[in-house]
């Protein structure tokens, strides 16, 4: 299906909303029946058709027509987060007295779900290090329902083999789940390389804008459905029409959006390589990278999101750098307009801080749709304050 097609045109039927450019906004919470069957066969299956707003919205639909395309999957449902998406993606698929196989130190909320949520249940988890295909083979036990990938990650940006750790998966019947968030479906497409649910943050390159947060995962029907019926509804974190459609409009420029910021990206990396201050440039489709081979095979591009190992004996210094940046503003997330920096140092004290430890000198950096020459001579004159 062509991108062209599906960002400006899949499930919008403009002549039901008056011939309107943009779709319209249906702010409603309720739905109306003008025969008691057709209210009957809603109650039966709110999936199939529209009874109330925390389960199908028509706004809610389009953008879920379109992200489904996106990532190659049967259907898709959106959430006003994603940890509440991670959330029902992991609840949905394990019970009492299983196994989950995860990525070390996942994002906080889910590696949160896993240490302190799911033990009350008797859910265990086993951390592996994913770069490894036979970690997995190793860490799986009779129980294991669950595979939690992130690849790759958003700081060091390790990456797993998705389309050997699927068919590993398949053949043990464990349900995979990938944060798709660095790549977006544009750039990496999960469900295509086997993965069971393909998930991400639509608060980042989806929306665009930094103005609203949002969740989504994508898969079959059936998985969609499970999900759906259970942990959507009860939990009751789907998006609101408002959030929904902004992410509509946001998906209108995403790919214009993500190739102005991987060619600004691609100026900085370069730039940083060479800065006397910088020991190190952490970016996945960089030739150094240490797995970039398997970026290559299983990423079409990567865009804004990179870290630096900053040269510092004090913790001083980074906060210094940090500091004395003009443009770029400090602050978590990414993938909107804004170019951002957060540095590691922000939650480790002064007394704590260890030079030796290269994580405690990393600075992670989000590249916006601002000009190259604009970011680097903001990043210099922080560098000579650092």
């Amino acid at each position: 299906m062509d991108i062209s097609y599906i960002l400006n045109e899949l499930g919008e039927d403009r002549s039901q909303y008056f011939n309107a450019v943009a779709p319209p906004i249906i702010q409603t919470s309720n739905f109306a029946f003008r025969k008691v069957d057709d209210m009957g066969k809603a109650f039966e299956d709110e999936m199939s058709g529209y009874l109330y707003s925390r389960g199908i919205n028509p706004t809610v639909d389009i953008l879920r027509a379109k992200l489904a395309a996106l990532d190659g999957a049967e259907d898709a449902l959106v959430f006003n987060s994603g940890a509440a998406a991670i959330f029902a993606a992991v609840l949905a698929n394990v019970k009492s007295g299983d196994h989950i196989v995860s990525v070390k130190q996942p994002y906080t909320w889910a590696q949160r779900m896993f240490d302190v949520i799911l033990p009350r249940f008797g859910v265990t988890t086993t951390y592996i290090d994913g770069t490894q295909v036979s970690n997995f083979a190793e860490a799986i036990r009779p129980n294991t329902s669950v595979i939690y990938l992130e690849s790759p990650n958003s700081w060091t940006y390790a990456i797993q083999d998705l389309r050997a750790v699927a068919t590993m998966a398949r053949e043990k019947n464990i349900v995979t789940i990938c944060d798709n968030s660095y790549c977006t479906p544009l750039y990496q497409r999960p469900v295509e390389m086997g993965i069971d649910i393909s998930l991400q943050s639509a608060t980042k390159y989806i929306g665009g804008h930094s103005d609203t947060v949002a969740g989504v995962i994508s898969g079959s029907k059936s998985m969609m459905k499970k999900i759906f019926d259970s942990e959507y509804l009860n939990i009751g974190s789907g998006i609101q029409p408002f959030n929904a459609w902004l992410l509509i409009r946001g998906l209108r420029t995403l790919p214009a959006r993500l190739e102005q910021s991987a060619q600004t990206t691609r100026k900085v990396v370069d730039y940083l390589k060479t800065h006397p201050k910088v020991e190190t440039v952490i970016f996945p489709l960089d030739p150094g990278f240490p797995q970039y081979e398997l970026a290559k095979s299983q990423m079409s591009g990567a865009s804004g999101l990179l870290t630096i190992i900053y040269k510092a004996q004090e913790r001083k210094e980074i906060v210094q750098f940090c500091e004395a940046l003009k443009h770029i503003m400090m602050a978590v997330s990414w993938g909107g307009h804004e170019s951002l920096v957060i540095p590691r140092c922000a939650s480790i004290k002064e007394k704590d801080f260890n030079p030796a430890k290269k994580e405690h000198r990393m600075v992670r950096l989000y590249i916006g749709l601002e000009s190259a020459d604009y970011l680097i001579k903001d990043l210099e004159q922080a560098f000579l304050a650092g």
